[in-house]
């Protein structure tokens, strides 16, 4: 799951992201009102952490501008106003959670999964299709009963591809939704067609009803 996190006190970003690669999530950073609005006009986020109080703007005029483009949902506020006008503005405008700080990282990370889950395939963790079940909880897939072994990578694309299901997704999303970050490193796109073989094959080796088609020229389609 990919998570943006827009922020410019160095010190609680730097602890916040750290946190978040350990528990395995893909992590952006956006330190500016600008910077902040650029990532969120042009890329999909699982959830958003946003502070109120930012170089160039505000996080609730940034709430305005997603709420004009459609683009609320999955927005945690993190602030250290603690005002209850602030709040209900935020929740108002499309903010699904808000924290105050100081707070507990363990704290953030239970806000962040519980946003998640009710993303998730409208709050179930577990999805079947066809003969195959996916847990996101547990970060397994499993064939008809049978559990199939995936990279962390594999069941990242796997989890994009489920929650996406018979939709058209380029190899630039698909990328940019994995990697993140570092997929700007990256010179080719080499790296994704390995990654989308390698999880074909094992679907295919056990029997899954899922099939992940090549679409020419563009990306992908998982359909059943």
């Amino acid at each position: 799951m990919k998570i943006l996190i827009i922020e410019d006190e160095y010190s609680l970003l730097k602890a916040i992201e750290e946190f978040l690669l350990v528990e395995k999530y893909v992590v952006e950073k956006a330190v500016d009102y600008h910077s902040a609005t650029e990532k969120i006009m042009m890329y999909e986020y699982d959830c958003i952490l946003l502070d109120i109080s930012l170089p160039g703007g505000s996080g609730l005029q940034l709430l305005r501008e997603m709420k004009k483009e459609n683009r609320t949902g999955n927005i945690i506020i993190v602030s250290a106003k603690n005002s209850l006008d602030d709040k209900i503005l935020g929740l108002d405008l499309g903010a699904d959670d808000y924290l105050t700080k100081p707070f507990h990282l363990p704290e953030l990370h239970a806000r962040i999964k519980a946003v998640l889950r009710r993303k998730q395939q409208d709050g179930k963790q577990t999805v079947t299709s066809g003969n195959t079940e996916t847990d996101f909880a547990q970060r397994q897939v499993r064939i008809d009963g049978r559990l199939l072994k995936l990279t962390r990578k594999e069941f990242d694309m796997l989890a994009f591809f489920i929650t996406n299901k018979n939709r058209l997704i380029t190899k630039d999303t698909l990328a940019e939704h994995v990697w993140g970050d570092h997929f700007d490193m990256a010179d080719n796109f080499d790296f994704v067609y390995s990654q989308v073989k390698n999880l074909r094959k094992k679907l295919k080796d056990g029997d899954s009803d899922l099939v992940l088609e090549n679409v020419y020229g563009i990306g992908y389609k998982l359909t059943v």
